[in-house]
């Protein structure tokens, strides 16, 4: 069966989802988490994509964007596979890919469900009861964008 064309709309939000292998780990160590989010502040500049919330979670990552261009979503999600995927396999001398398939993403109605969108990737880590309270997650945006 063929994979699903994505939607490519230049202005409008996208929640993307994208899962480690099995749920397996992708980040591993502190350092790991700050080259990652880094390299996501560097390419969503790059590729002119808007940044509004973002939850790293063990075995997955959360991203709340909009991108200035059609393309902006796919190229920012492009270079940072490439680099943070490159990264760990180095770091921890592994090979083979990180990701699960492809990245998950659903445009949201910026007027009506942005602010929800918003709440649901900074709870993230709350729901998973890694914390008790979003401000005490050091991986999220909840403190950056609250």
């Amino acid at each position: 069966m063929p994979r699903r064309p994505r939607i490519k709309l230049a202005g409008m939000p996208q929640h993307i989802v994208q899962r480690g292998i099995n749920r397996a780990p992708c980040f591993f160590a502190e350092e790991d988490y700050h080259f990652y989010l880094r390299w996501l502040e560097k390419s969503a500049v790059d590729w002119h994509c808007h940044i509004h919330a973002y939850a790293l979670m063990t075995n997955h990552v959360h991203l709340l964007v909009t991108p200035e261009t059609e393309t902006g979503i796919a190229k920012l999600m492009q270079a940072i596979g490439r680099r943070y995927v490159q990264y760990i396999n180095r770091a921890y001398r592994r090979t083979g890919s990180l990701w699960e398939g492809r990245y998950k993403s659903s445009v949201i109605q910026a007027e009506t469900y942005l602010l929800t969108c918003m709440r649901y990737v900074e709870l993230n880590p709350v729901r998973a009861l890694m914390v008790q309270d979003p401000g005490q997650y050091r991986w999220s945006s909840y403190g950056i964008t609250g």
